[in-house]
């Protein structure tokens, strides 16, 4: 089979790899891997050459924390606590989703992350399977994980493993290996001990990581310490389940002992700024966590309590609000945000032999940025300030994931947009009159 080749010239190409060193230079991707970059490439025998000049070239930016059906949710219940917004809202919706339901909310959340610039994305829910044909379809990469919740109960326990060792089996590695699968143990408070200790157990034994919520509230430390006598991080840490292969979200109310214990374990973390702000569950001591060397990620939480998916606006407010918080304004610097959103995503994800950078032998994630905008106007020398203090996800241009061209000139060029809007609102109503029905 013949090579398909895609030549990007003349890109000031921003690698967080290399002390984010700017320069313009030209890329050829050959199927799905980058294979050479250098000041000039020969554009005979290439099949696609795209003229990146005053655009932007870095990774696709990963997400490492969302609930990508949730966005048939945005804007539902707004202006509330999360355990109102939970209890209340959330989940009397969910008693209704099938995996119809689930897909096209995937479809739809695909749209907005290819459209921002995100090509991977690491999700936590029900009806996974179905996501799975979705990320599939529309050409992403993606880290699935099944939402286990047990609350102590035996039977339901059993299910919940089921399901994700089913999700495991049927998608780890499908759509050219862009699918990966995790365990996905809600959180200590809604996971019994029987139920995490299984979890690592088999994590281990069938070498797969996993996706955690942890102490995302005041309310979550405080019924910990009643119930436990321990914090959250102290209480999984004193039943063996952390791992340099947990990738844990939230993490807003830490001790200086948990930080110790992150560190200890070589945890990685998913900071959701804008859902935390949102929910008024309090701000992330990230600036600290980076000061400790701990891999600190970037996820948006699903887009009903953000309201939206896009990376780039998540990475601004991550490092405007530590330094607002801190009272620095030198902490989480643009260059580190950047990094949060790539290179830290594939690490936390255990995806940094192929993502995260842009690099010769590496899968070509790529995103280019138009910088010929209003809000990027004048350019500055520093890209990586341009991009998390101007930017914003309409400011993408072109997005690449395993080589494959999924939009370019800001249209997609892989899902039928409007047929997914229509669907999605369609949907939505739907679901609304099913929980009516039921109350």
């Amino acid at each position: 089979m013949e090579d398909n080749t895609i030549l990007i010239k003349n890109a000031l190409i921003l690698n967080p790899n290399d002390n984010f060193e700017n320069k313009e230079q030209s890329l050829l991707i050959k199927n799905d891997i980058i294979s050479e970059i250098s000041d000039e490439i020969d554009e005979a025998n290439v099949d696609k050459v795209i003229d990146a000049s005053g655009k932007i070239l870095l990774p696709g930016f990963i997400n490492t924390h969302t609930h990508l059906s949730m966005a048939l949710f945005r804007g539902l219940a707004d202006d509330l606590s999360l355990d109102s917004w939970l209890n209340d809202h959330i989940w009397p919706m969910e008693a209704n989703l099938n995996g119809e339901y689930c897909y096209i909310g995937a479809l739809l959340g695909a749209v907005e992350l290819i459209k921002s610039g995100t090509t991977t994305f690491s999700d936590m829910y029900f009806y996974m399977e179905d996501v799975a044909r979705a990320v599939d379809e529309a050409g992403i990469r993606a880290v699935l994980s099944y939402g286990m919740i047990d609350f102590g109960d035996a039977e339901k326990r059993e299910n919940e493993f089921k399901e994700n060792l089913s999700l495991f089996e049927n998608c780890n590695g499908m759509a050219n290996g862009r699918i990966k699968v995790f365990f996905g143990p809600h959180s200590p408070y809604t996971a019994s001990e029987e139920l995490l200790i299984k979890v690592r157990e088999l994590a281990d034994k069938y070498n797969m990581g996993i996706h955690i919520h942890v102490s995302e509230t005041e309310k979550e430390i405080n019924d910990s310490l009643d119930e436990k006598g321990l914090r959250p991080f102290e209480y999984l840490d004193k039943i063996g389940f952390l791992g340099p292969d947990v990738v844990a979200a939230h993490c807003v109310w830490l001790s200086d002992e948990e930080i110790e214990i992150i560190k200890k374990n070589n945890v990685k973390v998913s900071h959701n700024p804008c859902s935390n702000m949102k929910l008024a569950s309090g701000v992330s001591p990230v600036s600290k966590l980076i000061e400790s060397d701990i891999c600190v990620s970037i996820g948006t939480d699903g887009a009903s309590s953000n309201n939206n998916l896009d990376l780039i606006e998540e990475l601004k407010t991550a490092s405007l609000l530590q330094k607002v918080s801190t009272l620095d304004p030198k902490v989480l610097s643009s260059d580190e945000a950047i990094a949060m959103g790539t290179v830290k995503g594939a690490e936390a994800l255990g995806l940094d032999d192929e993502i995260g950078s842009i690099e010769v032998g590496k899968k070509a994630d790529i995103i280019l940025i138009d910088t010929n905008s209003a809000n990027m106007v004048p350019n500055s020398s520093n890209l990586s300030s341009n991009i998390i203090y101007s930017a914003n996800g309409s400011n993408v241009d072109t997005t690449i994931c395993d080589g494959k061209i999924l939009m370019e000139n800001k249209k997609l060029v892989v899902l039928d947009e409007q047929e997914i809007y229509d669907k999605a609102r369609k949907a939505i109503e739907e679901l609304k009159e099913l929980k009516e029905a039921s109350i």
